[in-house]
C-alpha cells in the first residue's frame, strides 16, 4: 500500500502532545460551521432519573471492562444503553431473588420496578428528541413463543415503559427468524442485519433493543486534510490508517499522568465522542480495569475547553458480535441464567424459565462527516426443563460397533461432510 503524507506549512508547539500520542505528524485547518449549541436539557431530571442514568453508566463501564478483559479480539464495541434496556425489559418478568440480582447488577439499588420503568420511559423520550441535528432512534420489541402462556400484565408493563412492540409467533417457523431479523435491519438503518441465526426449540421469548445513531461532527474534518499515517498496535506492530486531521481546534481536552483525552461534539453539542489515549506503556484494557463510574466522572469533569494545534483521529469502521452471559454472571446476575431462576411475573411457568443468552451486535463508522452507529441486544429466555438437543453441526468423531460383543467396526473423524477424498499421497518405497 502506498501512502502519501501532505506536510503542513507550520507545526505549532501546542500540537505536539496529541500528535505524538495519536501518531499524527501534521496540522491542518478545520472547516464547516457549527450549529447553535444545546447548553441545557429541556427539563430538569428528577432524582430517580439521575440515579437510573448513573446506574446505567456504572453498569456500562463495568460491562465494558469485563468483556474487553476476557475477549481476545483487538476491537470491542459495546452499547451500554442497549444492553441495559434489553435487560430492563426482562427485569419486568423477574421475581424474588432473581429480580434482586438483576436489579443489583444493573445498578438500580433499591429502586422499585415502577421507578425504573418510569425513568426508562422518560430517558427514551429525552434522548431521541434532544438534538434536531442528530438522529438517535431507540426501538424495543418482544417476540413470544405462541405455544407458551405469558401474563398480559408483563406485556402491558413493558409496552408502556419501553414502547415495545409485542408479538406472538411460531418459533418453529423459519419465517419468525426472518421477521425478527427484518425488524433488526429496519431499526438499525440497515447497519446490522440480524440478531438470531435460528430459534432453539427451548427458547420461549426473545426481547430485543435496537438503537441507531447518525450524527455529523459540530465541526467536520476536511477530507483534504486526511492523510496516510501509521497506527501503532500494543504488540509493537503497526498498520497504515487514514488519519483525519483538524488544526487549531477549540475542544474540551484533559491531560493527566494516566491519559490524554479530547471530546469531539456532534450537532448542537448535546452528543459527543470522548477519545482517551492511555499513557505510553499502559494498555487500553488495563486502563479500563480502573475506569469505574467515579473515575469516569472525574475524567469528563476534567475536560476543559482548550485550543489544540491539532486533533488527529483515524477513520474506522468496526463491527462486534458477542455473548454477554459470562460478564453478566460475574456482575451478580448468575441466578437469572440458571435453573431456579424466577420469572413468574413473566409467565405462569416462570419458575421453569431462565435467561439462555444475551447477545449484542454493534456497528460503528467514523469518518470526516461524523459517525453512524447501531447496536442490537437480544435477551433469549428459555425453558430449563426442556429436553436436551443434539445437532452435529461441527467436527465430530463416530464409531460403528457391534453392541453385544463390543467390537468396533468403523471409526471416523468428520471435519467437513461435503469434502471429497483426494486419494492417497504418493510415496517412495525403500523395498528395492
Amino acid at each position: 500500500m502506498v501512502m502519501s503524507v501532505r506536510l503542513p506549512s507550520r507545526l505549532p508547539l501546542r500540537c505536539v502532545l496529541l500528535a505524538a500520542l495519536l501518531g499524527v505528524p501534521a496540522c491542518s485547518d478545520a472547516s464547516a460551521p457549527s450549529p447553535g449549541p444545546i447548553t441545557q436539557l429541556p427539563r430538569d431530571l428528577s432524582a430517580v432519573e439521575r440515579s437510573v442514568i448513573s446506574a446505567s453508566n456504572a453498569f456500562g463501564l463495568d460491562l465494558m471492562g469485563r468483556v474487553s478483559g476476557e475477549d481476545p479480539r483487538l476491537n470491542v464495541v459495546l452499547s451500554p444503553i442497549s444492553a441495559s434496556m434489553a435487560l430492563g425489559m426482562t427485569l419486568n418478568g423477574a421475581s424474588s431473588t432473581t429480580f434482586d440480582a438483576m436489579r443489583s447488577a444493573l445498578g438500580f439499588g433499591s429502586l422499585t420496578q415502577d421507578q425504573i420503568n418510569d425513568s426508562y420511559r422518560e430517558l427514551i423520550d429525552l434522548l431521541t428528541d434532544l438534538d434536531p441535528a442528530v438522529r438517535f432512534d431507540i426501538a424495543n420489541a418482544i417476540w413470544a413463543n405462541e405455544n407458551v402462556p405469558f401474563h398480559a400484565a408483563f406485556f402491558e408493563a413493558v409496552s408502556a415503559a419501553f414502547d415495545a412492540r409485542a408479538e406472538s409467533r411460531d418459533f418453529g417457523d423459519p419465517a419468525t427468524v426472518v421477521a425478527i431479523n427484518d425488524w433488526v435491519q429496519e431499526n438499525t438503518g440497515g447497519l446490522i442485519d440480524s440478531i438470531v441465526d435460528s430459534l432453539d426449540p427451548s427458547l420461549v421469548m426473545l426481547l430485543v433493543n435496537a438503537i441507531y445513531l447518525d450524527a455529523a461532527w459540530t465541526v467536520q474534518f476536511d477530507p483534504e486534510d486526511t492523510y496516510g499515517a501509521v497506527f501503532a498496535r500494543e504488540d509493537g506492530s503497526s498498520v497504515p490508517v487514514d488519519m483525519m486531521s483538524r488544526s487549531d481546534a477549540q475542544v474540551p481536552f484533559a491531560s493527566t499522568s494516566e491519559y490524554v483525552a479530547v471530546e469531539l461534539p456532534y450537532g448542537g453539542a448535546a452528543f459527543s465522542m470522548v477519545i482517551v489515549v492511555p499513557t505510553l506503556g499502559v494498555t487500553v484494557r488495563n486502563f479500563l480495569l480502573g475506569l469505574d463510574a467515579p473515575a469516569w466522572q472525574a475524567l469528563v469533569s476534567g475536560l476543559a475547553e482548550r485550543e489544540l494545534g491539532q486533533v488527529g483521529l483515524p477513520k474506522f469502521t468496526l463491527t462486534y458480535d458477542g455473548f454477554l452471559n459470562d460478564a453478566l454472571k460475574a456482575m451478580g446476575m448468575e441466578v437469572a441464567f440458571a435453573p431456579g431462576a424466577d420469572f413468574t411475573r413473566m409467565s405462569p411457568i416462570g419458575d421453569e424459565l431462565c435467561i439462555s443468552f444475551v447477545r449484542q451486535k454493534t456497528f460503528i463508522e467514523v469518518d470526516e462527516r461524523g459517525t453512524r452507529a447501531a447496536a442490537v441486544t437480544g435477551v433469549g429466555v428459555g425453558v430449563t426443563s426442556a429436553p436436551p438437543s443434539f445437532v452435529a453441526d461441527r467436527p465430530f468423531f463416530f464409531a460403528i460397533r457391534e453392541r453385544l460383543s463390543g467390537t468396533l467396526l468403523f471409526t471416523g473423524v468428520v471435519g467437513d461432510p461435503t469434502a471429497e477424498d483426494p486419494g492417497p499421497e504418493t510415496f517412495t518405497t525403500d523395498c528395492g
